[in-house]
């Protein structure tokens, strides 16, 4: 098969999702290339697409893509099709927002064309984020319902997505199934806090979705609870990573807050004790699975598709707000042990998450497509 991945920002979970699939899907034997936006990412994005451009036969191909629907859109939404026509895939598949849209319209559009192409589409949160009660979510919303009838399959990536799809858009008038991330082999090998690590590490897009800000404030909570100096590491970049320094310094922690540009997360798991995860919003955060892949003890947010990782009755898990990741913190300061003793086992990580059972039901849903294309 010609598989084309088509999606806007080449950054985090997506950005991971994809390149698990351009490995798997080369190693089957398939033609892949990618469409994604020109302007974000950084040195850590260059490199990884350096290693990745050597195993897509069908070519990397970046343009310049606005996160938010604008009159920049025009623009960007031509070069895109002009990409996507010329490279006359045999699969569309369209990962986040930006990408669905593309995916579904110009995979449509070559159906003008005669071509048959399956389009694809895989929210990871992407428009789900937002309120139904909002003028923006009605809107976003509105759209996802009318692409439905250009969709030949929606992939999942948590039951929770699906649940929330159907809750604020609808039940789907085409297709889905449930897709959860995976893990290669070698991230379920342990690795181990340096000598001197810091207590707890943050690591992620520096923005509010993602709780930088909660974890600082609770960070300062759990060290005023427990009476200690706590320290931290938080890895990452982003237009508001500048606030999240001011933050730190104006509670006097930049003596004990070490931020990083993007690096690896393997490497990132050295530099402290615990990974703490405090999302206001999550779909199937490929963090947390690499974080218990590699044997760290978790303390994540009770979002999305968390609970079907770490189980809806963990300890682990904590509502979103300062207060509640805060005395997570301290009692993992207090009792590390029995938080480490509610991680799930290597062993069911390994039969829910892994690479292999991904790429191959995702393989198996480009082949249903393909027999089942829709109409319109």
């Amino acid at each position: 098969m010609r598989i084309v991945h088509c999606f806007r920002s080449p950054v985090g979970g997506i950005f991971r999702h994809v390149r698990d699939l351009v490995e798997a899907q080369t190693a089957a034997g398939h033609q892949v290339g990618i469409v994604c936006d020109s302007t974000t990412g950084g040195a850590f994005e260059e490199e990884m697409f350096a290693a990745l451009t050597p195993k897509l036969s069908l070519g990397l191909r970046r343009i310049a893509m606005q996160r938010h629907i604008g009159i920049g859109d025009l623009t960007s939404a031509f070069a895109t099709w002009k990409a996507i026509k010329e490279l006359q895939p045999d699969i569309l598949h369209g990962h986040g927002a930006k990408g669905g849209v593309y995916a579904r319209v110009f995979g449509s559009m070559l159906r003008v064309n005669k071509s048959r192409v399956p389009r694809l589409y895989s929210p990871h949160g992407g428009s789900l984020h937002y309120d139904a009660d909002t003028t923006v979510g009605r809107v976003y919303f509105a759209i996802e319902r009318m692409l439905e009838r250009f969709t030949d399959q929606i992939l999942f990536v948590a039951e929770y997505e699906n649940r929330i799809y159907r809750q604020k858009i609808g039940v789907p008038r085409c297709p889905v199934r449930v897709v959860y991330n995976g893990l290669a082999p070698a991230e379920f090998e342990p690795v181990n806090a340096a000598p001197d690590a810091a207590d707890f590490l943050y690591i992620g897009m520096m923005r509010d979705l993602k709780g930088p800000d909660l974890f600082i404030d609770a960070l300062a909570r759990a060290s005023a609870m427990t009476g200690q100096s706590l320290t931290a590491a938080m890895v990452g970049a982003g237009d508001q990573k500048p606030q999240y320094t001011a933050q730190a310094a104006g509670l006097g922690l930049s003596e004990r807050i070490v931020f990083h540009d993007p690096m690896p997360a393997r490497r990132a798991f050295a530099l402290a004790r615990f990974v703490v995860a405090p999302s206001r919003a999550e779909a199937m955060p490929y963090i947390v699975l690499e974080a218990l892949g590699a044997g760290k003890t978790v303390i994540a947010s009770r979002v999305g598709g968390i609970p079907e990782i770490l189980g809806p009755t963990s300890p682990a898990l904590v509502e979103p707000d300062a207060i509640h990741i805060g005395d997570a913190m301290a009692n993992a300061v207090n009792d590390p042990k029995a938080l480490e003793a509610a991680m799930p086992s290597r062993g069911a990580l390994i039969s829910k998450f892994s690479v292999a059972a991904m790429a191959g039901a995702i393989q198996r849903a480009y082949e249903d497509a393909t027999r089942h294309r829709r109409v319109s």
